[in-house]
């Protein structure tokens, strides 16, 4: 039992230092300023072979969170409600469009996720609203997470009604070249001349309460000797 607890250790060892080459872990540096990148990535393995519900045992690949369990996560962890939102979210973590939020994906998406920079946070947020994947956020797009996001008064005889309106007025505060929807170009020049507009079509990004239990759970908790 020992030789297979070591050999765990030295898989996940192994494993750590090789994702921690190919990716930045951008979290928390005043939690985290006494530990390097390799025991950074090597808590967000743990934490991920948790949530997966699988052993890592050697030689056994581990395929990845699938979408329902990556959206109980985000559901659970993070406090997120919006289906739709939720989807995207799993959409721009699962990079290689398998199905799955693999180990690799899993530490590059929450680099971004918990502590992106506003250039990383743009390009993931984009990512996120562009619901069929064609480069832009059309007006049926916004119209639908829109619809999702705002709580509806009881009293509103069509609330569709506001919600169109309020796509109009969007459009005209977001949609530079006035083609009718929001190109790359467009949004990100929005959220730079005002950073509210970030999260314009839903909260696709944790709040500060939210990352800061989190990681305090999977770093701190797992580090402390």
């Amino acid at each position: 039992m020992s030789e297979m607890s070591a050999m765990n250790r030295k898989l996940k060892q192994t494993v750590a230092e090789t994702i921690s080459k190919q990716v930045e872990c951008v979290l928390n540096p005043f939690v985290l300023m006494n530990y390097n990148k390799n025991e950074k990535c090597h808590c967000l393995i743990r934490e991920f072979t948790v949530l997966l519900g699988e052993p890592a045992a050697p030689r056994r690949a581990v395929t990845g969170l699938d979408r329902a369990k990556f959206r109980s996560i985000l559901h659970n962890v993070f406090g997120m409600t919006d289906d739709m939102i939720m989807d995207g979210v799993f959409r721009t973590f699962d990079n290689d469009n398998d199905g799955f939020v693999g180990i690799k994906e899993w530490i590059e998406g929450l680099s971004v996720f918990l502590r992106g920079t506003l250039d990383e946070k743009i390009k993931y947020c984009f990512h996120v609203y562009d619901l069929n994947g064609d480069n832009y956020i059309s007006r049926e797009e916004m119209f639908h997470m829109l619809k999702n996001s705002l709580i509806r008064q009881p009293t509103e005889e069509d609330p569709d009604e506001g919600i169109k309106d309020l796509v109009e007025i969007t459009l005209k505060k977001m949609d530079h070249d006035h083609d009718g929807r929001l190109s790359f170009g467009d949004f990100e020049k929005a959220v730079r001349e005002e950073n509210l507009l970030l999260e314009a079509f839903g909260t696709c990004l944790p709040d500060t309460t939210s990352i800061e239990i989190f990681e305090q759970r999977v770093f701190q908790e797992q580090l402390e000797p």
